[in-house]
Order: C-alpha cells, then sequence, then structure tokens
C-alpha cells in the first residue's frame, strides 16, 4: 500500500510537472508569435535534463 500511494504522489507530480512546462512553452510560443513545435535540438537537450534529474533523484536514497 505504501509503494503505492508513492508511485500515485510521483505521477501525479509528473502529470502536474508536464502540464505547466506545455503551459510555459505555449506562452513563449505565443509571446514570440512563434509555432509552438520544439527543435530537435530543444527536445535533445530537455531530454539530456530530465535524464540528469533522474539521475540526482536516485542519488537521493544512495549512503
Amino acid at each position: 500500500m505504501k509503494n503505492t500511494k508513492l508511485l500515485l504522489g510521483g505521477a501525479l507530480i509528473g502529470a502536474a510537472t508536464g502540464l505547466i512546462a506545455a503551459m510555459l512553452i505555449n506562452r513563449g510560443a505565443e509571446k514570440n508569435e512563434n509555432e509552438t513545435a520544439i527543435t530537435a535540438g530543444q527536445g535533445v537537450k530537455l531530454g539530456v535534463l530530465v535524464f540528469g534529474l533522474l539521475r540526482a533523484i536516485s542519488a537521493l536514497t544512495d549512503d
């Protein structure tokens, strides 16, 4: 039961973070009057940042 609550909480935090990120991307595109598409380079940068964040989170449990 404890793992279920942890996974559900993590999923909700991830969904909220994704929603906020999409809103920020959309706001920036509207401000610059551009399309909301992300380029391949931006996608790679975002992927590297997310991977680094996940590594940092997993390091929290190391002693």
